[in-house]
């Protein structure tokens, strides 16, 4: 696997992007990232039981989440995300304290009212459909809204994403198939972050393939492209090509953005700074070096998103847990079955 650094911009690359854009951009990957951070410190502080989530990961996926077709129904995108991507809501919308409070585990949490550890998005409004804990179950979901879309006269599409190793999942590969059948092309954008591990396994002793991108050779209708997703200029002009491709052509396209993982896997492993390439310095880097911000900028941006994190947390820590009689609010579309106790049971 090449070194995840940045590769060189073209020299108007930047420009063409424009400052105000970017900054918009730097704004929102720092929020993903002291939202993370802040997470982290939670769970090792006994302020939340278990933190998963993708610091490293913010330029490629804010330019993701500021692409969306934002809306509810058919005619808007839909997304099934897994517990990275926390910097693809927020660019969308999304308010940090919403994050904090499912990683409390308050009663005031809008994605499962407390009922789910952190970074498990459900968020209608956007047709950001429940996140699972089960490994790479979202791939076989999004065919179904993937089928609706394809039925639909409609640009919207679907968008799926998942981690390097779940591709070893059958649900990636069904995925594959089911989108690329000639009777019914589906119009979804599957999408793989490769941070180059699975949990504690290297992703090199593990795949025989040279980019996964290249699982999409054994279907000749659909693109297949690897990026380096710790470039913000390379992420938004990869996914705006995508997003046109599958918008205007009704078919599947396969992208793999390649990012660093900055905080290992979750608070199971720690959860400590690694010394990988930032995405976050490397923006800060080339648009200094362009002449389109300054440090002070910058430093305005990190302390403005602290300071609204900061509050944010004060208010969640009095907010209250749920109660034990809720556990069986939501659970079934028609109500709770008489069989079911409604006080005290378990």
């Amino acid at each position: 696997m090449p070194p995840k650094t940045a590769a060189p911009a073209a020299p108007d690359a930047y420009k063409k992007l424009g400052a105000a854009k970017l900054l918009k951009i730097h704004e929102l990957m720092v929020r993903a990232r002291l939202l993370e951070e802040r997470l982290i410190k939670m769970s090792k502080g006994g302020d939340g039981f278990f933190w998963i989530g993708g610091p490293g990961e913010e330029a490629f996926n804010v330019p993701l989440g500021m692409q969306i077709k934002k809306g509810h129904g058919v005619n808007f995108d839909f997304l099934h995300l897994h517990y990275r991507s926390a910097a693809i809501t927020l660019a969308m919308g999304a308010k940090p304290i919403d994050a904090l409070r499912q990683m409390r585990s308050v009663a005031t949490d809008p994605y499962s009212k407390g009922r789910n550890f952190v970074n498990h998005y459900a968020i209608p409004e956007y047709n950001v459909v429940p996140v699972s804990p089960t490994i790479e179950t979202q791939y076989s979901t999004s065919i179904g809204t993937g089928i609706a879309q394809a039925r639909a006269k409609t640009d919207a599409v679907t968008i799926v994403n998942g981690g390097d190793a779940g591709t070893a999942e059958g649900d990636f590969h069904s995925c594959l198939v089911w989108a690329n059948r000639p009777v019914l092309p589906l119009p979804i954008l599957i999408i793989v972050v490769n941070n180059g591990w699975g949990i504690s396994t290297a992703g090199r002793t593990q795949h025989g393939e040279k980019n996964i991108s290249d699982w999409a050779k054994p279907f000749p209708d659909m693109p297949g492209k690897t990026i380096n997703g710790n470039d913000i200029i390379e992420s938004w002009a990869a996914l705006e090509e995508a997003f046109s491709y599958v918008r205007k052509n009704r078919k599947p396209y396969l992208l793999e953005a390649r990012t660093s993982r900055l905080y290992g896997h979750s608070s199971s492993s720690g959860a400590n700074r690694i010394p990988e390439p930032d995405c976050i310095e490397l923006l800060e880097k080339g648009m200094t070096e362009r002449g389109l911000a300054k440090a002070a900028d910058f430093k305005k941006t990190w302390d403005a998103e602290a300071a609204a994190l900061d509050a944010a947390h004060k208010q969640v820590k009095v907010e209250p847990f749920p109660e034990t009689a809720s556990v069986w609010e939501d659970v079934f579309a028609d109500g709770l079955p008489s069989s079911y106790p409604t006080k005290g049971g378990s």
